[in-house]
């Protein structure tokens, strides 16, 4: 007997529940219109196309459906480790995204303490906006405006080396001017982009510890240091996080764009090998390309995982 009532005072409660999920539903309706339209994106195009991912684990070809192509395992994931290019690939890459994360992750945070101590509102607004501009470039007109820059005959910077005396270089030929020029050109067109999140997370700190650190004698320099820095210091953990789970995920327009036969052999990163050997070969490999790009996938969930540990580790701030 006890048991039945216990039933039905469950029952009854699940049902309340839901009479108070549909009154907030029919109150907030806006709202969950708005939500629903970015779910139905992401089931369509982030979740859903995870059925393909099983053509990694196949030989499939044109032609074929993902059902009906023949079974491999992981012979695919075999054949790019034992590739001859395999650690030429993971070298470029680790190389390049690292050296952009060591001097592009801080240089938007030195910007916007540099911008958030400025006085003058004027000033202030107009580097804003002069350094936010660039962000709105397409990637193709940047490296169109690059290979003009840098062209050995008419390049403005070519030029300026022969006002001085010296001689021409074709920049984007040497292998060793290719990481550079990649990852300083994305600061210039990033940085005031990628500030913005600092600047706000600047404007939050209660302006009364800055008034009590000035009656104390503080300096501007050190109001930065023990209030700027520290009241950020969430918010650049959280955004390391993240730049830390894309550390094998370089960008490819960018990076093809810039390849010529003089640099690939410092170039060729996983994102465009995929894209050479997954559809320029004939045929073209989709489940050697799929992958290659689920290994890469992976080792970024791997990284952000571990990244997030030591994070929620060490501080109270993590991603979960």
């Amino acid at each position: 007997m006890s048991t039945q009532v216990q039933v039905k005072l469950e029952n009854g409660n699940q049902r309340t529940k839901w009479y108070f999920t549909k009154k907030a539903i029919a109150r907030n309706w806006q709202l969950y219109i708005l939500f629903f339209l970015p779910f139905v994106w992401f089931i369509l195009f982030r979740y859903w196309p995870m059925f393909g991912l099983q053509i990694a684990f196949k030989d499939f070809r044109p032609g074929d459906t993902i059902m009906s192509a023949q079974w491999l395992g992981i012979a695919n994931f075999e054949k790019f480790f034992g590739h001859y290019m395999f650690q030429d690939l993971i070298k470029n890459t680790l190389g390049i995204t690292i050296y952009n994360l060591a001097v592009g992750f801080p240089i938007p945070i030195i910007f916007a303490l540099a911008l958030n101590a400025t006085r003058n509102v004027g000033f202030k607004k107009t580097v804003q906006y002069v350094t936010y501009m660039p962000y709105f470039i397409s990637t193709v007109v940047m490296v169109g405006i690059l290979l003009q820059i840098m062209n050995p005959r008419i390049g403005v910077l070519n030029k300026i080396i022969e006002m001085f005396g010296g001689t021409a270089v074709d920049f984007m030929s040497k292998s060793s001017w290719f990481s550079s020029i990649y990852v300083w050109s994305g600061i210039w067109q990033n940085t005031g982009w990628n500030s913005i999140i600092y600047i706000a997370a600047l404007s939050a700190i209660s302006q009364d510890l800055h008034e009590a650190a000035m009656i104390d004698g503080a300096s501007r320099f050190g109001r930065m240091i023990h209030i700027d820095i520290p009241g950020i210091l969430p918010t650049m953990v959280v955004l390391l996080i993240m730049n830390c789970g894309q550390i094998m995920s370089l960008g490819f327009e960018k990076i093809f764009l810039m390849q010529n036969p003089m640099n690939l052999r410092v170039s060729q990163v996983i994102s465009t090998y995929v894209y050479t050997v997954g559809l320029k070969t004939a045929p073209p490999e989709f489940s050697y390309g799929t992958a290659i790009d689920m290994f890469n996938s992976v080792v970024n969930l791997f990284l952000i995982t571990v990244v997030n540990k030591v994070a929620k580790k060490f501080g109270e701030t993590s991603l979960w």
